[in-house]
C-alpha cells in the first residue's frame, strides 16, 4: 500500500521547491538591505514558553507532545517567543535598537483551508528598542521593500490602526467587555451587519449604538487613504474620545507622515476595524491585504511593547510583522507572477559521443569553480537529447564538444537563445564563463 501525504501538508517537488528558495532568497536579500539580521531558532521549544505568551488556550492548535524526559515540548507555532527568549538571554549585551528577521517552518493544528496548512514558512521581521512609531514605518517600508522584490509590486496595500483608538471607540459608544468588542470589530469586514452589530451588544454596547457604529466602520469602506485620513481623525476626536485614543490618534498622525516620506503614500490606509487578534499587541496594528478579489489579509503585525518584560527581560519596546508562505504564494500565481524555480543555467556541455564524458565533466567542474552554473549529459544521450534537455534547464549556451568541424584545441559555443554558433579556444572557456 503507498504511503500518502498527511492532511494538512504539503510536498514541493523541482521546480516548485526551486521558486520557493528563489522567493526566500529575495525576502533575505530585501531584509538585509534593510539593515536586518537572520536570526535562527529551534524547531522545538518548551510548551511553557507558548504558554508565557498565549496562555493555556494555545494548547488547542499546538503539535504538543512530551519528550523522554516527560517534558512538554512544542513544535514551533510562532516565532516571537523564541525571538524574546533569546534576546532576554542577550540584552545586557545587545547594542539597540535589535533588528532582526528570521525564516522558520512553523506547525499549527489548524483545520486546512486555502492559504492555510499545519506546515508553512514564515518570514519575521522584528524591531526592538524603538519606542516611537519609527519603527513601525521601518517595519512596513520593509516589508514593502521585500514584497516588491518577490513580484508583489501593484498587488498590495497596509491597513493601519491603533487599538488606543479601537478602544476609545469602544468605550465612546457602551462597550464593557473590550476583548469581546475586539473580536466583533475584528470580525467586520467578514460577517453581515446585523451579525456584527449584535455581537457588539454582547460586548455591552446598546442596539442603538452597535447600529450606529456599524455605520461609522462601513463609512471608512475598505480603508481611509491619506488624504482623507485628518477628515476621519478629526471626527472621531470631536466625539470625545479617551485620553489614550487621543495619543494613539497623535501616534496615528506621525506614522501617516513618515509612511509618506518613505514613499508609501499610495499604499497605505486607515482601517479602524484592524484590531488583530492577539492579545499582547499594546497600539498600532497593521495588515497587508490584496488590492483585488476579496481583499483578503495576507499578512499582519504590530507593536508589542510589554512581552520582553513577560519573559523576564528588560522593559523593552517592539514591533513586528509576520509573512506565511502560503498566502504569499496564492497572491504571486493568481496574478501569474510566481517564479519559474531554479535560475536558469549558465551552461549545458554537449558531447557528440558518450566517450567524451569524461571531458564534458572536465569543463563543467572547471566552469563550476570559475562561478558559473554548468552541467552535461550522464546518460549517453544522442546530440538531440542534449540539446533538448539544456533547453528544459533553460541554459544560456551550449559548448559542444568533438565536432569534426571545429578547429584542434577548440570547442564549439552556441548561444541556445539566438541559435548563433562559433569557435572558441577551449583554454579560453572559463575566462568567457
Amino acid at each position: 500500500m503507498p504511503f500518502s501525504l498527511l492532511r494538512g501538508f504539503r510536498d514541493y517537488p523541482p521546480p516548485e521547491a526551486g521558486a520557493r528558495s528563489e522567493i526566500r532568497r529575495r525576502m533575505r536579500a530585501a531584509a538585509r538591505r534593510a539593515g536586518y539580521s537572520e536570526l535562527e531558532g529551534p524547531c522545538v521549544e518548551s510548551f511553557e514558553l507558548y504558554q508565557t505568551k498565549s496562555g493555556e488556550g494555545i494548547a488547542a492548535e499546538t503539535w504538543l507532545f512530551r519528550d523522554k524526559g516527560e517534558r512538554p515540548v512544542a513544535l514551533v507555532p510562532e516565532t516571537t517567543p523564541s525571538l524574546a527568549r533569546i534576546f532576554v538571554d542577550r540584552a545586557k549585551a545587545e547594542p539597540l535598537p535589535v533588528k532582526w528577521f528570521t525564516v522558520s517552518k512553523i506547525w499549527r493544528y489548524e483545520e486546512p483551508q486555502a492559504g492555510r496548512t499545519r506546515e508553512f514558512l514564515q518570514f519575521n521581521l522584528d524591531l526592538l528598542g524603538v519606542p516611537g512609531v519609527e519603527a513601525e514605518a521601518d517595519l512596513l517600508a520593509t516589508a514593502a521593500l521585500l514584497l516588491d522584490d518577490v513580484g508583489a509590486i501593484g498587488l498590495y496595500a497596509f491597513r493601519i490602526n491603533d487599538r488606543a483608538i479601537a478602544e476609545g471607540i469602544g468605550r465612546l459608544f457602551g462597550a464593557q467587555d473590550t476583548g469581546r468588542f475586539f473580536r466583533a470589530v475584528d470580525r467586520f469586514h467578514k460577517i453581515p451587519p446585523a451579525e456584527f452589530e449584535g455581537e457588539v451588544v454582547q460586548a455591552g454596547v446598546s442596539p442603538d449604538a452597535a447600529a450606529e457604529l456599524a455605520r461609522l466602520f462601513a463609512s471608512a469602506g475598505a480603508g481611509v487613504p491619506p488624504a482623507s485620513v485628518e477628515k476621519f481623525l478629526q471626527e472621531l476626536e470631536n466625539r470625545g474620545l479617551t485620553e489614550a485614543a487621543q495619543a494613539g490618534i497623535v501616534r496615528l498622525r506621525y506614522l501617516f507622515r513618515l509612511l509618506e516620506k518613505a514613499g508609501l503614500g499610495d499604499r497605505v490606509v486607515y482601517d479602524p476595524t484592524v484590531v488583530r487578534g492577539l492579545a499582547y499587541y499594546t497600539s498600532t496594528v497593521f495588515e497587508a491585504y490584496a488590492r483585488s478579489g476579496d481583499g483578503r489579509a495576507l499578512f499582519g503585525g504590530g507593536r508589542y511593547d510589554h512581552l520582553i518584560e513577560l519573559f523576564e527581560g528588560p522593559p523593552t519596546p517592539a514591533a513586528g510583522l509576520a509573512i506565511g508562505d502560503q498566502t504569499l504564494e496564492l497572491l504571486l500565481k493568481g496574478a501569474g507572477r510566481w517564479p519559474d524555480g531554479e535560475p536558469p543555467l549558465d551552461t549545458y556541455v554537449v558531447v557528440n559521443d558518450a566517450l567524451r564524458i569524461p571531458d564534458a565533466i572536465e569543463l563543467v567542474q572547471e566552469l563550476r569553480r570559475a562561478g558559473a552554473s554548468a552541467d552535461c549529459d550522464l546518460l549517453g544521450r544522442n546530440m538531440s537529447r542534449q540539446f533538448k534537455e539544456a533547453a528544459r534547464r533553460r541554459a544560456r549556451r551550449a559548448l559542444i564538444l568533438g565536432l569534426k568541424e571545429a578547429g584542434p584545441g577548440a570547442v564549439v559555443e552556441r548561444d541556445l537563445t539566438s541559435g548563433v554558433q562559433r569557435e572558441i579556444p577551449r583554454d579560453a572557456v572559463v575566462r568567457r564563463a
